[in-house]
């Protein structure tokens, strides 16, 4: 009978530990994992000399889309250029998030992906065609196609676990006819 006692205890006592240690494993999973989304900003309006442009009304569907497909995830912060097009393609996830935009300088753009990766959280960036293949390349670690002024639906996803750094090219389904 003390033998099976002892067994029980011993069995207990590796289920016990064996729990301890996945959660212990899960928390700091938890801690070292997060995804970065990262979007050009939506369609611009075409006015000559315009260097700070608004939305088109297509623009405008794009970013309530935006916040329609990361509605259910967690983010801790969305980032987006001092530009009225990017602010204005970040302003209905913040809405929907409640959080402020965050402005980034994209002429800073290694400092900004040590800052991302430093702060180890869910995050939306929202830049332009030029600079955001460049932050998506340095985050990933991947060398990343260029984007043409046309290009407006690609969605980056990059999931950050532990060191591993994994990068998936989304499309938004949003196609309008530009003139």
């Amino acid at each position: 009978m003390r033998i099976i006692k002892i067994l029980l205890l011993a069995l207990a006592t590796s289920f016990i530990s064996s729990s301890t240690f996945a959660y212990e494993k899960t928390q700091i999973l938890n801690k070292s994992s997060y995804t970065i989304y990262l979007v050009r900003h939506a369609e611009k309006q075409s006015v000559e000399g315009e260097k700070n442009a608004e939305l088109t009304q297509c623009g405008t569907k794009r970013a309530i889309q935006l916040a329609s497909i990361l509605e259910n995830v967690e983010l801790a912060k969305v980032y987006s250029t001092n530009y009225k097009r990017t602010m204005a393609t970040a302003k209905p996830t913040t809405q929907q998030k409640k959080l402020a935009i965050t402005n980034y300088d994209p002429r800073v753009l290694a400092d900004f992906s040590k800052q991302l990766m430093d702060e180890k959280q869910n995050a939306l960036v929202v830049g332009h065609s030029n600079t955001t293949p460049q932050l998506v390349a340095l985050l990933s670690e991947q060398t990343v196609k260029e984007l043409t002024e046309l290009d407006y639906q690609e969605l980056y996803q990059i999931q950050v676990i532990g060191k591993e750094r994994i990068l998936t090219r989304l499309k938004q389904p949003l196609k309008c006819d530009i003139k």
